[in-house]
This record gives C-alpha cells, sequence and structure tokens, in this order.
C-alpha cells in the first residue's frame, strides 16, 4: 500500500546528491484508489525517469498530514481526493500557487476549480454522489432500489446502508454539504439523524462503503457512483443510481504542497497528470470519474452528467477551513452521538 523514501539527514551535507534528489524524485499523497495510484507512479517512473515516493491516503487524513507538516513539509504534491479539503489547503496557504500552460484544455469546472483557489489547486476528474446497491442483496430481502434521498429513511433500511465517516473522508463530507444545499442546514441535520438509525456502518474511507456493498457485506451504500463500474467489471453483483432530487458531484483535485522540497520533479509531475494519456490511465484500472482534459477519451462507463441532476454546488463556500469544520463538528455532535 505504501512505498515511501526520506532522505536522511547525513545526505543532505552532500551537494551532488542533494541536486540529484531534487530533480529525480519527489514525496506524493495520493488520495485517489489504490491501483490507479500505482498505475500513475509505476508509469511517470518508467516514461519521465523521476522516481514518485507514494503514500497512499484518504483526502481527510491528507490534509491532515499536510498541516501537522506546515513548518517542515515533507510532502511534495497532493493527487486526488474530492476538491473541497484542496481548496481548504489552498485558503490555509499549504498550497503554492501555480498555473499551468494546459489550463485553456480543460473542462470549465476544472478551470473554475483553479481560479477559486487562487490558482493553488486544479481540477483533474469529476463524478456524482449517489448509492450503489447489491442486486443480489435487494431481491433476497424483497427490498426496492433507493430512487431518492428520502427512500433511505425507510424503515426497511435499518441496518442496511453504509456510509464513510466525514471526519476522514471527502466522500462523506460531499453527503452532507450535498444534503445542506438541497434542504437548508436544519433540515440536512435532522435528515442525517434519521439516516443515523439506518446506518450500518460508517468506514474510514469513501471507497469503503461501495466495497462492502459489492461484496455482499452491505446492501446499499452513499457512494460516488464512479466507484460502481470497477466494481462490477470484477464480477460482483453491484448497480448504481443517482437520486432524483438531486445530487452533488466531486472535482477531484491535485495540489503542490507550498514549501515542496523537490518543486521541479513536482510541477513535472502535475504537468505530466494534466496530459490525456495520463488521464486515461483512470479508465485502465477501472475507475471512471470524468477527466478534465477535453481531449481525454472518455470510456462509455463513464457516469453521463447530462442525465443527472446536479445542484449547482458552491464548491468555494463548502470548501472553506471554517465551514468544512463547524458542518463536521455539528454532525458529530448532533449526529454521531446518537445511538444506532
Amino acid at each position: 500500500m505504501k512505498k515511501t523514501l526520506w532522505l536522511a539527514a547525513p545526505f543532505l551535507m552532500l551537494p551532488a546528491l542533494s541536486a540529484q534528489a531534487q530533480s529525480g524524485e519527489f514525496n506524493m499523497i495520493c488520495s485517489a484508489q489504490a491501483a490507479w495510484c500505482n498505475m500513475l507512479a509505476v508509469t511517470f517512473e518508467k516514461s519521465q525517469g523521476v522516481k514518485v515516493n507514494m503514500t497512499l491516503k484518504g483526502s481527510g487524513e491528507a490534509i491532515a498530514q499536510i498541516m501537522a507538516e506546515r513548518a517542515n513539509p515533507k510532502t511534495d504534491l497532493w493527487f486526488g481526493g474530492t476538491g473541497d479539503p484542496h481548496l481548504q489547503a489552498a485558503e490555509q496557504g499549504l498550497t503554492m500557487e501555480y498555473k499551468s500552460p494546459t489550463l485553456p484544455k480543460l473542462h470549465d469546472w476544472a478551470q473554475k476549480q483553479a481560479a477559486q483557489s487562487g490558482y493553488k489547486t486544479v481540477g483533474i476528474y469529476s463524478g456524482p454522489l449517489g448509492f450503489g446497491y447489491n442486486t443480489e442483496l435487494l431481491a433476497k430481502k424483497k427490498l426496492a432500489v433507493p430512487k431518492t434521498w428520502a427512500d433511505l429513511l425507510k424503515p426497511e433500511y435499518k441496518g442496511e446502508i453504509q456510509s464513510a465517516n466525514p471526519a476522514s473522508s471527502g466522500t462523506a463530507y460531499t453527503m452532507i454539504a450535498t444534503l445542506v444545499q438541497l434542504m437548508g442546514e436544519d433540515q440536512a441535520l435532522e435528515y442525517l439523524k434519521k439516516l443515523h438509525g439506518n446506518i450500518g456502518a460508517y468506514t474510514r474511507s469513501g471507497t469503503g462503503p461501495i466495497k462492502a456493498v459489492a461484496r455482499g457485506e452491505a446492501t446499499i451504500s452513499i457512494s460516488f457512483v464512479h466507484d460502481g463500474p470497477g466494481e462490477k467489471a470484477q464480477g460482483f453483483p453491484l448497480e448504481t443510481i443517482t437520486p432524483s432530487d438531486g445530487t452533488g458531484a466531486e472535482i477531484g483535485s491535485m495540489s503542490i504542497i507550498k514549501g515542496s522540497r523537490n518543486l521541479d520533479a513536482a510541477k513535472k509531475f502535475y504537468e505530466w497528470a494534466l496530459t490525456p494519456s495520463a488521464q486515461a490511465l483512470g479508465a485502465a484500472t477501472l475507475q471512471f470519474q470524468l477527466p478534465s482534459n477535453k481531449e481525454t477519451k472518455v470510456d462509455p462507463r463513464v457516469p453521463d452528467f447530462r442525465k443527472i441532476k446536479l445542484i449547482n454546488y458552491d464548491y468555494a463556500k463548502y470548501g472553506q477551513t471554517a465551514e468544512r469544520r463547524r458542518l463536521i463538528q455539528r454532525w458529530e455532535k448532533d449526529v454521531n452521538s446518537l445511538p444506532r
């Protein structure tokens, strides 16, 4: 799962080796699926001759580490994960401004993400929030497919649903922010209290629930639906649906850490990751988000955004540090403290 290589202190005294490290390797946190992260690292190393020292972390854990390293950054680049914590990192001055010459080739939503952050992050993919469900379990338990957010509150779903924990998962925070924008904050918290009674488990990772559903460990998940086709391609009885009453979408992002010790190598990866060939590696590893580069060939299994009722998600507001912290704390106090 983890590949890490830190320079030992004595080597920092050797100018030649230090210069070689500066151009020949960098340290990356990857918050995308492990298979995709590993494919990116291996392909970049082979094609560009730059070593990637990679750590896999969910977006909530990633920003916590970057904040903890603020005075002495060990990470050079953060790839993937929901855009809200990337915007939070930008707001706190944890990431550096960088305008890629590739920006005009990206979809408008990716360019807007960059502009909103002061060009301290950029959108690399997007994917809608929805539900995953195990077709065999639904049939066995004689349960209907949930089609709206309200459906998840039905008593027959008690204990059948998995969601991630918003304290560690950007997916779950996107769910809270989506519901607040759909219903209003107080009504959304009341909804989440009722939903809490139907939740069988909260997972640490945003991909945990849909994997559990695919393997028959849960019946329904609240997930990004682009995570579904990859599980289905492996033979699991999984389908996905987006709620007909509206949903949000993530903008997976990429940021260079302020104070990067291997800046040239980090920038080289940043530019490479925005190319169509690099972005096509997502689908090659059964990841079906919509790539941000308009020239990237889109796999037919990528969710069709034209058929989804998307809210006008306010990424700037809900990516703010104070707003994110406040909503998560309210969820912890008002919802997660309740018995199930």
